[in-house]
């Protein structure tokens, strides 16, 4: 038990869990379609008769209600949003008669609806499912959201109507197509292979399902032993090499790292197969192609999120056929392997959801990265769609020019067999027990996997909460230290140095408890990605001449990177 003395709790806000979004939750729900499906008539029905049970209850509420509407009709109430509310930062809302009352009858409304839910008598489960639907509602009816609030009011005047006319255009435009959501990023200001991915190095190697990169040397001298990249399935590679200065492969080779990557192919209704066993496959042979072209005995992997998922299933199988020790090490930025999490998102599954999900997908042969856009912007709508339409549309605003967004626009497709995989891995929770879950036809063992493992998670992650993440370490075999960053999913993974927000915790001892964890692990100001390139150093072998040209006489350089499929939409 460690005796180091117990640091603060992260912040409430930090570690909440209202909003995590289990992998299964997200896959069903982005097949389905908004709320297609999912409405709680079950939920509703055992509401309504609870409070039948006790009729009074909605009675009582009814003339609370009424009581403080007419305290806010007199000018007398005190009732006000939570301070940290950032709809209402106007002055308007406090000093504005008519805005002040508009707000308190939408903070009393609120808080009725919550106390009236808690009246009927639900389930934990039930609750949060029908707080859901009414928080969505609440917010969509919000005062802040209508054209006549202050801001966008005062735009209108000083403008002359221009940026309604400006938010309108907008408007039409993201309605158009899927996503059917406010656009968070100005698209127009972005090239990938222009200002984005533009670390030099070259296609070494072109499957029908992936590329493999090799990136061009930056030191005179370069570790013995490289290290593949693996991204996620439902998302393009380049986060990994986002922009200059920007970029976890600019990096890693600028520390003597040899880094390849894989870009996966984005995939079509024809590629519907393509299932779990086709990914590790294709992981499989990109680790032996890193090894082939490097000269290279070991070779170390990097998988992230849901590439990370079947990298660690790749790594079982070798473990269980006796491939591991060409292996050098792991690194599992925001994966999720046991899938236990909790929140109100994950509240919205059931299996009956599960199968239409599967059929839908089945049907189309994928799933449409749109689809999950869509859906992660209405579990968390106040932030990713309310105040974008408050900004695009209302105020005639263009979207920011930001890098990290446009990658997340710059969605792909998930073929019908991976979606359903996944779906069914999650839902079961299939990893965490041995030998329930099988990779190419072996049955795996997490614990098999015996190599070092430098696991990651985020404090603010919504996908990936960081407890899950760290439950990884109990999982696998071998010696692992944890990563705690303070950011979120994707901004814990594009963690350059030069942020004087960013900091992080870390501990090569990793007790069963997290909390535990927490209490003694070491909190550094910077970035993470610093700390990751010393321990690969440390299992990357000696150092000798970076080599002159890219590939190898077996496998010829094709084309410059980013490559062919990272173009393809």
């Amino acid at each position: 038990m460690s005796t180091a003395i117990r640091m603060p709790q992260l912040p409430a806000e930090e570690v909440r869990h209202d909003h995590v979004v289990p992998l299964d939750t997200a896959l069903v729900r982005a097949a389905i379609g908004g709320f297609r499906g999912g409405l709680p008539a079950g939920p509703a029905a055992r509401f309504l008769r609870g409070v039948g049970r006790h009729p009074w209850r909605p009675a009582t509420r009814a003339v609370e209600l009424g009581r403080e509407l007419s305290r806010v009709a007199a000018g007398v109430s005190e009732v006000s949003p939570p301070k940290h509310d950032r709809r209402f930062v106007d002055p308007a809302w406090e000093s504005n008669p008519f805005y002040r009352r508009l707000l308190q009858v939408h903070t009393v409304v609120a808080e009725k609806a919550h106390q009236a839910l808690r009246d009927g008598e639900l389930s934990v489960k039930d609750l949060e499912r029908l707080s859901f639907l009414v928080d969505n509602v609440i917010d969509a009816l919000a005062p802040s959201n209508f054209p006549l609030a202050p801001a966008p009011l005062k735009e209108a005047i000083d403008t002359g109507g221009a940026s309604w006319i400006r938010g309108i255009r907008s408007l039409l435009r993201d309605m158009s197509s899927a996503p059917r959501v406010p656009s968070m990023v100005d698209t127009t200001a972005f090239e990938v292979g222009g200002n984005l991915a533009v670390s030099p190095g070259y296609v070494v190697y072109r499957a029908p399902m992936f590329e493999l990169l090799q990136y061009t040397p930056t030191t005179p001298e370069v570790h013995e032993r490289p290290l593949l990249l693996v991204p996620p399935t439902i998302n393009k590679y380049y986060a990994l090499d986002l922009a200059p200065d920007r970029s976890v492969v600019e990096h890693l080779t600028a520390a003597g790292h040899q880094v390849l990557a894989i870009s996966w192919r984005n995939p079509t209704a024809r590629h519907a197969d393509w299932g779990m066993d086709a990914y590790v496959h294709s992981i499989i042979t990109a680790m032996r192609l890193t090894r082939e072209i490097t000269g290279a005995s070991k070779s170390s992997v990097w998988g992230t999120c849901s590439g990370g998922i079947l990298t660690t299933m790749a790594l079982a199988y070798l473990g269980a056929t006796g491939g591991l020790e060409e292996v050098a090490s792991l690194a599992l930025p925001v994966t999720l392997l046991d899938q236990q999490v909790s929140g109100s998102a994950g509240a919205l599954m059931n299996p009956r959801l599960a199968e239409l999900a599967k059929q839908r997908s089945r049907r189309r042969g994928y799933l449409d990265g749109s689809s999950l856009t869509e859906m992660f912007a209405w579990l968390r709508p106040n932030d990713l769609i309310w105040n974008y339409w408050v900004s695009n549309y209302l105020l005639g605003r263009t979207p920011p020019a930001f890098d990290l967004l446009y990658w997340n626009s710059d969605s792909t497709r998930m073929p019908a067999a991976l979606h359903a995989g996944f779906v069914d891995l999650a839902a079961g929770n299939s990893l965490v027990e041995p030998a329930v879950m099988s990779a190419l036809g072996v049955p795996i063992d997490l614990a098999d996997v015996t190599v070092d493992a430098f696991v990651i998670g985020a404090v603010a992650d919504h996908i990936t909460p960081w407890q899950s993440c760290y439950r990884t370490t109990q999982l696998l075999g071998g010696s692992c230290e944890f990563v705690l960053s303070n950011s979120g999913h994707v901004a814990a993974m594009v963690n350059p140095p030069g942020n004087p927000k960013a900091s992080f915790r870390h501990s090569v001892s990793t007790p069963a408890d997290p909390e535990e964890f927490l209490a003694s692990a070491e909190e550094h100001r910077g970035s993470w990605w610093p700390l990751y390139a010393a321990w690969l150093s440390e299992r990357s072998g000696p150092l000798r001449p970076a080599p002159e040209s890219p590939g190898s006489p077996q496998h010829p350089a094709l084309d410059p990177a980013p490559g062919r499929y990272v173009l393809d939409r």
